[in-house]
């Protein structure tokens, strides 16, 4: 039998989508960092997109830094920063590789016991080495070894300590940085004029040095809490005002951006600058219904989180559901409490007034209040949530413990040396 090629018409239908629509698509799931690299891309190839890095007037730090550094003379620093779920877990994963059983096992449990959320120690080492009977030099010795643990500037005495380790770290700790972080009531401030006088150099270098104080991290401890973002630029600040709690976009994170109508390209360059405003105020539609249904995390942590659903707020919004998922995916937001991730503040209703997020900050606290000596089996930790009104299983404590890293207590058991 021979084959026969035949011809036919057939009609389909596909969806597409249009170049504006693909970038205002991306542009929604960006953040901070992400939108600069597009808007980056866009100027150099679009002449009339005009792009100025955002430098902070005197005043106006990052977000992640207010209530840390010093803006001239004031009160004593404070480690503003949420209870971490497994800082103290972490810490003592750490300990058999860095100090050996005996005396300076001991040392380091107190130390560690020391540690403040923020990252930093609590308590003075001569005060610990005190209460431990032990030579300071001997604690000082030990301090040194727990500075090894990641990340960088964990264990630091105080903010000059956390950023010094953190430029050692980072090859730039020269005299400009050493003179800066020796005067940081003059960065807190902006007066670059009265450091490059310090300094005996140009404030040039003085800008180039701040810049690389800007991507430190003043609390190394807060990457540890449930809800936390890593080192990064949040996307939205949250701040307490005259008239209740004032949530805006992070204008210092992103280049200032404009449209010269006279170069080519003019056209372009004003949708992407339709595109960008529209993004801003999506996010910032989304993050205040979010943050504001959370006022009580806002307010006294984490453990106050409230069962809250996408859908709930694509309801509110009158959005898709899938709208809300793109904006929310790699946000952070600066709160009193540290930088949390937008996207953690979810979760779903678990029969009471606790959400999941809460459930993993609350079993942090806990783990991290136990007595080293005696610490909660997985059946006593339900027992305790219980208590708060969390009624969970033991097995649902197992696997949240397993989630946030946390050894069961067996592990987390400190013996005597």
């Amino acid at each position: 039998m021979k084959s026969r090629t035949r011809m036919g018409v057939t009609q389909t239908q596909r969806l597409q989508l249009s170049t504006s629509l693909h970038a205002a698509l991306r542009l929604l799931r960006a953040d901070a960092a992400g939108l600069a690299r597009y808007l980056e891309e866009q100027a150099a190839e679009t002449p009339a997109l005009i792009l100025r890095e955002a430098m902070p007037a005197p005043g106006e730090w990052l977000p992640r830094w207010s209530g840390v550094l010093p803006r001239g003379e004031g009160p004593p620093i404070e480690a503003l920063a949420a209870q971490g779920p497994s800082l103290i877990a972490h810490v003592l994963d750490a300990l058999p590789g860095l100090v050996p059983a005996g005396p300076g096992r001991r040392i380091a449990i107190a130390l560690a016991e020391a540690l403040e959320p923020s990252g930093w120690l609590g308590r003075p080492v001569a005060r610990i080495a005190a209460d431990l009977a032990a030579p300071v030099a001997q604690v000082e010795t030990v301090l040194a070894q727990m500075q090894q643990i990641e990340p960088t500037g964990l264990f630091a005495r105080d903010l000059t300590d956390c950023l010094r380790l953190q430029a050692q770290e980072a090859g730039v700790l020269d005299p400009v940085m050493a003179q800066m972080l020796s005067r940081l009531d003059l960065v807190g401030s902006g007066d670059w004029p009265r450091l490059a006088k310090l300094a005996h150099v140009d404030e040039a270098a003085i800008v180039r040095a701040f810049r690389h104080i800007r991507s430190f991290n003043p609390k190394p401890g807060t990457a540890f809490s449930a809800v936390s973002s890593p080192l990064r630029e949040p996307d939205l600040t949250v701040r307490q005002g005259a008239e209740g709690w004032e949530i805006s976009l992070n204008r210092a994170a992103l280049p200032t951006l404009s449209v010269d109508d006279t170069a080519t390209g003019a056209a372009h360059a004003r949708s992407v600058l339709r595109l960008v405003e529209s993004r801003n105020a999506t996010l910032l539609l989304v993050g205040q219904t979010v943050l504001l249904h959370q006022r009580a995390a806002l307010e006294t942590g984490p453990a106050a989180l409230r069962p809250l659903t996408m859908q709930a707020v694509a309801d509110t919004l009158q959005m898709h559901k899938s709208t809300i998922s793109r904006v929310v995916a790699g946000t952070a937001v600066d709160t009193p409490h540290g930088t949390w991730w937008l996207r953690a503040l979810f979760s779903a209703d678990m029969g009471s007034e606790i959400g999941a997020a809460a459930l993993r900050s609350r079993l942090a606290q806990i783990v991290a209040a136990e007595d080293p000596a005696h610490p909660l089996s997985d059946d006593q930790l339900a027992t305790v949530l219980a208590a708060d009104g969390a009624e969970v299983a033991r097995r649902t404590v197992a696997k949240y413990r397993t989630a946030m890293r946390i050894p069961p207590a067996g592990r987390r058991r400190s013996r005597p040396n």
